[in-house]
């Protein structure tokens, strides 16, 4: 009985010594750290394209946070996509989404699947310019933003970009460098509003509208002069987070200066290790035609493979695969790494291609762009 008290009074005293080693000096308990508070999960959101296509808008209401999202059906992780805009869903997929945030524990993963069981070569998304009033209207403010000023872009262009109602100086509202008209185009104007002095426009969807895969149409006609530089044109969203040229780039409506002999387009790719003329093709026109004409331009993006044809899509002028790498040193194929792309269109004024205009460069010219379409593969 003895030993037995004993036993238990020695339990009692280590008990107490485990509890005191946790204890302050006012012998009250304190408080373990508390748990950082989690991010709130992510929400979907689907808003109707065409004949059953939606696009996608993730969001969460924890201020600062970073939305990583799949759609393969893996768990997102900080190697994933970092969502940067609305993007299309037009075939069977499940998107997965995880918030995360400074000083939060990672979010539950928000999940959705689609299945809009669309068949191959269906409409899928489009911009047809359309404009029902009696005035020049401006683009779609829910689809295109503007590139806006000067400094060259990167290969030493002449223009000022103006956006719509921009009035800073040389742009002028009176004299608009991108517009919609009461034909139906959109008009991408490049202006000379003094000697030495260019302006032109530069649209693009980023943080509006983005896709990944599908066949894109342009259906465009582009002035042709010393100094011009038309193009229709695609980036990766993540050009925020992993910069050009590694976000990936696609020319698919690209060609400069007067009317050539035959006359031509070029697509081209670029990324990691292949910028400049490493992945770039010309296409030829027939015979009496020129880009001055009215074209379509299109891409056709699958996984591995990107195509472009000239108003014929059963006839594509170049296909470039990851294996059109081969030999190109450091060289990253960058159009299947999950993240969707966002659409460009601009006329640009000289550059290190084309040169400078001339004084046989007329002003006022413009590109015209009937539509932009998006199809299922």
């Amino acid at each position: 009985m003895a030993d037995t008290f004993k036993l238990r009074l020695r339990c009692a005293l280590a008990a107490c010594a485990l509890l005191m080693a946790g204890c302050g000096s006012g012998g009250g308990s304190t408080p373990t750290n508390p748990t950082n508070p989690q991010a709130a999960t992510p929400t979907l959101s689907a808003t109707a394209a065409q004949n059953g296509a939606v696009v996608v808008t993730l969001a969460s209401t924890t201020s600062g946070a970073t939305i990583y999202y799949t759609v393969d059906g893996t768990t997102p992780t900080a190697s994933s996509p970092v969502y940067e805009a609305p993007f299309l869903v037009a075939s069977n997929l499940t998107v997965n989404a995880v918030a995360e945030a400074p000083g939060y524990t990672n979010s539950n993963t928000a999940t959705q699947s689609f299945s809009p069981n669309i068949p191959s070569g269906t409409l899928v998304w489009s911009d047809e310019f359309n404009n029902s009033t009696d005035a020049n209207a401006q683009p779609n403010p829910l689809v295109w933003t503007y590139d806006a000023g000067a400094g060259g872009w990167g290969n030493d262009e002449l223009e000022d970009y103006c956006g719509w109602g921009s009035s800073a100086s040389p742009c002028s509202t009176a004299s608009p460098n991108a517009y919609v008209g009461t034909d139906g185009y959109l008009h991408i104007v490049a202006e000379q509003p003094s000697v030495g002095v260019y302006t032109s426009a530069r649209l693009k969807t980023e943080g509006l509208f983005s896709f990944q895969y599908g066949r894109i149409e342009f259906r465009a006609q582009v002035p042709e002069a010393q100094g011009f530089w038309p193009a229709a044109w695609l980036l990766g969203n993540n050009i925020a987070t992993a910069n050009w040229p590694a976000c990936g780039e696609m020319d698919v409506l690209e060609r400069v200066n007067a009317v050539g002999s035959p006359d031509w387009n070029e697509g081209s790719v670029h990324g990691t290790g292949f910028t400049g003329s490493d992945l770039g093709t010309r296409y030829d026109f027939p015979a009496g035609q020129t880009a001055a004409g009215w074209h379509i331009y299109g891409m056709i993006w699958s996984k591995g493979s990107v195509s472009y044809y000239v108003d014929d899509p059963s006839q594509p002028y170049v296909t470039y695969t990851s294996s059109s790498l081969n030999g190109l040193s450091g060289a990253v194929w960058p159009f299947d790494g999950g993240q969707a792309n966002f659409i460009l269109l601009n006329l640009a004024v000289g550059g290190s291609w084309p040169g400078s205009p001339d004084a046989g460069t007329p002003f006022p010219s413009q590109m015209l762009v009937d539509y932009v379409r998006i199809y299922t593969n």
